[in-house]
């Protein structure tokens, strides 16, 4: 499929030929966490929701070290162009948040509007998590996660309870006031990360995150739209206004005061309705 050799599992919605959309999911995700928004821009977009390496159907390659942050943001320009494009309307959550962010730094001139959803400027994260140490408690699995085999082990136990609870619990689950998860969609993650060493790529992503942040290079400039649930139980709010500075464009943030971590599929009519939005304005470029 590409350079690196591996196979992409994707999920496309929408004509080919219309303007690309690509979306990048978190972790423990995969494609399916984009449904509403496959379903919602398929009208005027080219919608493609990946399986990032190591995840879903796509290829996993068995070293932490092929899932170093540049492997990862190479796959996305590669992508790109093995699907016949040159660049896209760029959208991340979580972890794909950061690569999203990496992606946009990187490769500006493949990303002509960026969309990041619950996933901080990766700068400020790391500046952030140094002078806050409960951003440092509430990332702590980043660190249990350089631990071989035993975070995996941990997923497993009890029937994958601790994935079940990531989505449904008070603490972290998808909103109160959301659209729950349905059992179908329950069933789809366990489906997923129960197949034979279907966590380990996942955590191998986590497993590199120390070789390469902080970054050198900061800035981002084409319009970006960051939409953010409050009740995130693995990030806090603050740091979605400290991104701004590393923004040299248009810059539009919401807060979603209800809204959970998983916040596409826990409020998709008005995460769908603001990016509907933000990709309509026609915001005064600054010129270089």
């Amino acid at each position: 499929f590409q350079d690196s050799g591996l196979r992409f599992h994707y999920v496309a919605a929408g004509e080919r030929g219309k303007p690309l959309m690509l979306l990048l999911h978190g972790f423990p995700e995969f494609w399916y966490s984009w449904r509403h928004q496959l379903r919602e821009f398929k009208s005027e977009y080219r919608v493609v929701a990946l399986d990032l390496r190591g995840y879903g159907e796509t290829d996993a390659p068995s070293h932490k070290e092929n899932y170093k942050l540049d492997c990862v943001i190479t796959d996305i320009k590669d992508i790109l162009e093995s699907l016949g494009y040159n660049k896209c309307v760029l959208v991340g959550h979580d972890w794909g948040g950061m690569i999203a962010w990496l992606v946009a730094i990187c490769f500006p001139e493949m990303v002509t509007k960026l969309i990041v959803v619950n996933f901080p400027h990766p700068s400020v994260f790391t500046e952030y998590i140094l002078r806050h140490p409960s951003q440092l408690i509430k990332s702590a699995y980043y660190f249990f996660f350089q631990m071989p085999w035993f975070p995996e082990f941990m997923f497993t136990v009890n029937d994958f309870k601790v994935l079940k609870s990531l989505f449904t619990s008070q603490a972290t689950g998808i909103g109160r006031k959301g659209c729950r998860l349905t059992a179908e969609d329950i069933e789809a993650y366990l489906y997923v990360f129960s197949q034979p060493g279907a966590l380990t790529g996942p955590i191998n992503h986590y497993r590199n995150i120390f070789s390469c942040l902080p970054l050198q290079h900061h800035e981002v400039t084409m319009p970006t739209l960051l939409l953010w649930g409050e009740r995130d139980a693995f990030m806090e709010v603050e740091m979605a206004e400290m991104t701004r500075i590393y923004v040299k464009n248009h810059f539009r943030l919401t807060i979603l005061s209800e809204a959970s971590h998983w916040l596409q599929q826990d409020q998709p009519d008005i995460v769908n309705k603001l990016i509907w939005t933000f990709l309509k304005e026609e915001p005064t470029r600054k010129r270089e």
